[in-house]
């Protein structure tokens, strides 16, 4: 029996990927699509978060299918200043995520436990042998090779914990920077699932994607014995590295010498230059797909390639501003830099990380004592290596 061509693979189910396959689903049912992933579930072993203004009011239908963890507010603490910062947040789990897929999604829309062993415009071949064909081909894998772009890393590891009496944590806090210093930028970070369920994260800004699981874990488990949550008991980890971008030109990441295939997340430059989250561009990035007409290759190759080039461009100041926290700071005192960040007003630190500066907006982050060594900071401007 011939089965009718599929109009569309999506090759990767990860956030971007899956997000993209759940808002086809939802508005696109005359789609007939395919979402392939090499692993049993979808979504990995991830918490994703963002701010309630990363995401447009346009889009907001699709960030309500995800049944995200909100909190109205949230906090930042460093040596010298700390903040309670009206701007709700909220944080989505892998295993929600992947519930959630299998519930929107019919069975003949996907396919788990799948490897591609190769990937071109119009099919893709599975490890068993499978070929699948469909008149558009997207590349969602994850991070594919970034070699030429100048970069350095946020990574952390998070443990889940559950207590048993209640932690008492009402918010999150996004950054407690009032830790030890000397391996570069560190924070640590808190999210309350619960009275008695948070997951706490210990955070490196770090020149060295290496991740030193044993040694953070141990530091984090310092952390929570500190504090007064009584005999709290881990239930999950996780663990990440994330890009954080210096420079470079978005060529690396789409290369005339591979197939012209559309690509979504880290493998398109999907994320923003500083933190490394991309759930706020994968959802923008799902939404436009909903409301195209031509699903060929060429058609989404070009799509993508132009929406990455605008984005690519409109964020370069973020690859100045970090340049001057890895080359202008002296490791110990790059926390400094985040702490200046935060005298700034709440609707200027909403558009930071929603990657909406204004002209007036940049001028305001660079504005005043600079926090680190002058010439360090212009060399670091200047993109000059220190």
């Amino acid at each position: 029996m011939n089965l009718p061509r599929l109009q569309l693979i999506i090759v990767g189910g990860g956030l971007s990927g899956c997000l993209a396959a759940l808002a086809l689903a939802e508005r696109r049912p005359d789609l007939s699509f395919l979402l392939v992933e090499q692993d049993k579930r979808f979504g990995g072993n991830h918490v994703w978060s963002f701010f309630d203004s990363d995401v447009a009011e346009e889009d907001r239908w699709l960030v309500e299918l995800l049944a995200a963890r909100r909190w109205p507010d949230h906090e930042v603490q460093f040596p010298r200043r700390s903040r309670r910062i009206g701007i709700g947040y909220n944080s989505v789990k892998s295993a929600g995520l992947d519930r959630l897929m299998r519930t929107r999604l019919r069975p003949d829309q996907y396919r788990l436990g799948s490897g591609v062993v190769e990937l071109g415009p119009n099919h893709i071949i599975l490890e068993d042998g499978e070929r699948i064909e469909a008149s558009g081909v997207i590349d969602a894998r994850g991070p594919g090779r970034a070699g030429g772009l100048d970069l350095a890393w946020q990574k952390f590891v998070g443990l889940t914990y559950r207590c048993r009496r209640p932690h008492g944590r009402e918010r999150p806090v996004i950054m407690d920077a009032r830790v030890d210093q000397e391996s570069g930028y560190r924070f640590v970070y808190t999210l309350p699932f619960s009275d008695t369920e948070l997951m706490v994260e210990d955070t490196y800004y770090s020149t060295s994607p290496a991740l030193d699981v044993p040694l953070i874990r141990q530091q984090l488990e310092s952390y929570v014995r500190q504090q007064d949550w009584q005999q709290p008991e881990i239930i999950e980890e996780e663990t990440g590295v994330l890009p954080v971008l210096l420079g470079g030109e978005l060529v690396k990441l789409w290369p005339a010498s591979e197939p012209a295939v559309a690509r979504l997340g880290l493998r398109g430059g999907f994320f923003h230059p500083t933190t490394g989250y991309s759930l706020p561009d994968a959802v923008r990035n799902a939404a436009l797909l909903t409301r195209q007409q031509d699903f060929s290759t060429s058609a989404l190759h070009r799509l993508y390639r132009v929406r990455a080039d605008e984005l690519w461009e409109s964020r370069r100041f973020y690859q100045l501003l970090n340049r001057m926290l890895f080359r202008a700071a002296e490791p110990t005192e790059r926390y400094r830099v985040l702490e200046h960040f935060y005298r700034l007003p709440e609707p200027l630190i909403a558009r930071f990380y929603a990657g909406r500066l204004t002209a007036l907006d940049k001028l305001r982050i660079v504005s005043g004592r600079p926090p680190v060594p002058v010439g360090r900071a212009l060399a670091a401007m200047r993109g000059i290596r220190a």
